[in-house]
C-alpha cells in the first residue's frame, strides 16, 4: 500500500467529522435521535477497542516465544509499550478534559458521539467550548490516525478498511458534539467557523495515518494501537454516561448492539474482500 492511499483514507476518516457539524445551525434535534446515535457509536468503540486490543495483544503474546530463546529484552519491550501508550492514551485525554472543566470552561455535558454538549440551554461562551471539545478530539483522532497508518504498514489490510470505516462512522458523531453547544447559541456560527472547528478535531486523523505509516516496527505498531485503545477507553466511558442520560435501558441496549454488529459486519466484509 503507497502512503497516498493511506493517506487518503486518514482523510476520509477525519473528514467525516464535517459531515455532523451543519447541525450548529439547527435549533431543534430530538433527545431520543441524540440518544440512539450515542448509543450506536457506542457499540461501534466496542467493537473498535476489542479489534484494536486484539491485535496489540497478539503481538506481545508473540514475543513470549523469545522468553524460551533467552530474548527476554523484546517482550520487556512490548510490554512496557504496551502499558504505556494504554496509559498515555486514557490518562492523557483525562488530563486534557480535567484541565479545561477545573477552569469552569466545561460544564455538564451531553450529546451525541465522543464529544459531550452543554446540559443547561445557554453556554456564555459557545464557540470557546466547541473549540475546546474540537482540540479534545483532535487529541483522540490523532492516536486513530496512527493506528491507522501502522496497521496499513503492517498490511493488516482488513484492519485498516475496518478501522477508517468505524473511526469515520464515530467521527460523525463527533461532529455532532461539537456543533451542539453551538446550536444553542442565539447566533448561528459561519461555515468558516464550523471549517475551522472541523479541522481542528478531524484534521489529526490525516496526520496520524501519515506518520504510523512511515514509522514502520513492532514497538511502533503496538505503542500506536495501544495508544488508540486508551483514548477509546475514555472515550467509552464518557459516552456511556451520556448514552445511561438521553437513553431508556432498552434503547441504550438496543442502539449499542446495533453499532457492534454493524462493525463486526463490516469488518467480516472487509476480511472476506481481502482474502
Amino acid at each position: 500500500m503507497h502512503q497516498s492511499s493511506v493517506a487518503l483514507m486518514g482523510g476520509i476518516a477525519g473528514f467525516t467529522i464535517f459531515l455532523g457539524l451543519p447541525v450548529a445551525r439547527m435549533r431543534s434535534i430530538g433527545t431520543r435521535t441524540q440518544g440512539f446515535l450515542n448509543a450506536i457509536a457506542t457499540g461501534v468503540l466496542l467493537f473498535l477497542l476489542v479489534e484494536i486490543l486484539g491485535h496489540a495483544n497478539a503481538s506481545v503474546q508473540g514475543s513470549l516465544d523469545g522468553l524460551s530463546k533467552g530474548d527476554v529484552r523484546s517482550f520487556g519491550l512490548l510490554t512496557g509499550l504496551y502499558v504505556l501508550g494504554l496509559a498515555g492514551g486514557l490518562l492523557g485525554l483525562t488530563w486534557f478534559n480535567r484541565t479545561f472543566r477545573g477552569r469552569g470552561a466545561l460544564q455538564r455535558l451531553r450529546g451525541p458521539g465522543a464529544a459531550v454538549a452543554s446540559q443547561s440551554g445557554v453556554v456564555p461562551d459557545a464557540r470557546q467550548l466547541a473549540l475546546m471539545i474540537a482540540t479534545g478530539l483532535g487529541m483522540h483522532n490523532f492516536s486513530e490516525g496512527l493506528a491507522i497508518g501502522q496497521s496499513a504498514a503492517a498490511n493488516a489490510l482488513a484492519l485498516t478498511g475496518v478501522l477508517v470505516v468505524g473511526f469515520g462512522l464515530h467521527n460523525i458523531t463527533e461532529g455532532f458534539g461539537i456543533a451542539a453547544p453551538l446550536a444553542s447559541a442565539h447566533d448561528r456560527p459561519s461555515w468558516g467557523f464550523l471549517a475551522g472547528a472541523g479541522l481542528l478535531g478531524g484534521g489529526p486523523t490525516f496526520l496520524g495515518a501519515v506518520i504510523g505509516f512511515n514509522v514502520v516496527a513492532p514497538w511502533a505498531f503496538v505503542l500506536f494501537l495501544a495508544l488508540a485503545a486508551g483514548a477509546l477507553v475514555y472515550v467509552i466511558n464518557e459516552m456511556l454516561g451520556v448514552c445511561r442520560r438521553l437513553n431508556s435501558p432498552s434503547a441504550l441496549a438496543a442502539g449499542m448492539l446495533a453499532g457492534f454488529l454493524v462493525a463486526f459486519g463490516t469488518d467480516l466484509f472487509l476480511t472476506y474482500a481481502g482474502a
